[in-house]
């Protein structure tokens, strides 16, 4: 099958175009025919290297966490889901690789597609709005009447979280550029922080939660935001050493991320405030959920520009500089 393939670790690096084998299917996975693939921060990310110590990749491996397409084949205990089925996904870690014609996914990590989305719309969505999730629901519980802060609204996070949010009931935030003030505030945005020409940090107190998807610079500003018993979520980093413990990570490791983000979450527990690293995880029953938000048009996909599949590495270098409002997909079939 065709793909783009990651060589070696290299920042700004071309993936490869060429031929992969099948994978195997196992028995409780689904082959899925890719019709479109969506690009995110953490594909430029992997290719650069900079979850290397973290992630068990080892090159030369197709890369890609967002897809959509038709079940071409299902292994023996598979049961949720037949031949011919529209689904999506993000694949779990491990078995990443949607930059490709096709993809073996465990069953657990599928979910039926929209059918109101193209499979286009449909890709963007499934590592955003997971993410979203975990961190606004899961994580944060965000309740009715809440305030919430959501940096770089009219990212591919940003454009979900800020939708996800509304629908939960809270007061939503979000710091943007001069060019998207009107895009987060269609998608429901209270108050609008135009990072150009104000500081979010002197403009607003007593928050319950900040998500975070910006540099360090952006997370220690957002502890003045937050009251206390609030909640700093970051998707960005530093990684603690809870993850370090979810992902199985070895001593040295753990000790490294311990050192890292020692000094945000002290400052955050001085301040009464508890401070995380999300790195979210696949999940098809947390996607069907989000299935139905679509279905109810409460939510809907936020798409900057669909390349077709042999402009993969354009569409990331695109993505790279950091200008697109929503998600950046691929079109396959």
């Amino acid at each position: 099958m065709k793909a783009f393939i990651l060589d070696k670790y290299k920042k700004n690096g071309a993936l490869r175009f060429g031929d992969m084998p099948e994978q195997a299917l196992g028995d409780d996975d689904v082959l899925v025919e890719i019709h479109a693939a969506g690009l995110n921060p953490l594909d430029s990310k992997i290719r650069d290297g900079a979850f290397k110590p973290l992630l068990p990749y080892r090159a030369p491996f197709i890369l890609g966490h967002d897809m959509a397409g038709i079940v071409a084949r299902v292994g023996s205990k598979v049961h949720r889901f037949k031949v011919g089925d529209e689904v999506y996904a993000r694949p779990r870690d491990g078995r990443v690789g949607t930059f490709a014609e096709l993809i073996a996914i465990n069953e657990a990590d599928l979910a039926l597609k929209p059918k109101s989305l193209t499979m286009e719309q449909a890709a963007s969505i499934p590592l955003v709005g997971l993410t979203a999730w975990q961190a606004l629901v899961e994580r944060a519980d965000l309740q009715n009447g809440q305030k919430v802060l959501i940096h770089a609204g009219s990212g591919g996070v940003g454009t979900f979280a800020i939708q996800l949010a509304k629908h939960l009931g809270a007061m939503v935030a979000t710091t943007t550029s001069t060019a998207n003030v009107e895009l987060v505030k269609s998608l429901g945005a209270d108050v609008v922080i135009d990072y150009k020409r104000q500081n979010f940090e002197n403009l607003l107190s007593g928050y319950d939660v900040v998500l975070n998807s910006l540099d360090g610079d952006t997370l220690q500003k957002s502890l003045s935001v937050l009251k206390p018993g609030g909640k700093l979520i970051s998707i960005s980093g530093p990684p603690g050493p809870d993850f370090a413990r979810e992902q199985g990570l070895n001593w040295l490791l753990q000790q490294v991320l311990r050192l890292l983000s020692f000094s945000i979450r002290r400052e955050a527990k001085g301040g009464g405030i508890s401070y995380s690293f999300l790195y979210m995880r696949a999940s098809g029953e947390q996607l069907a959920q989000v299935t139905s938000l679509i279905e109810a048009g409460i939510i809907r996909p936020i798409m900057d520009r669909v390349f077709p599949f042999e402009a993969t590495n354009e569409a990331l270098a695109y993505l790279d500089t950091g200008r697109s409002k929503g998600k950046v997909v691929v079109k396959i079939r």
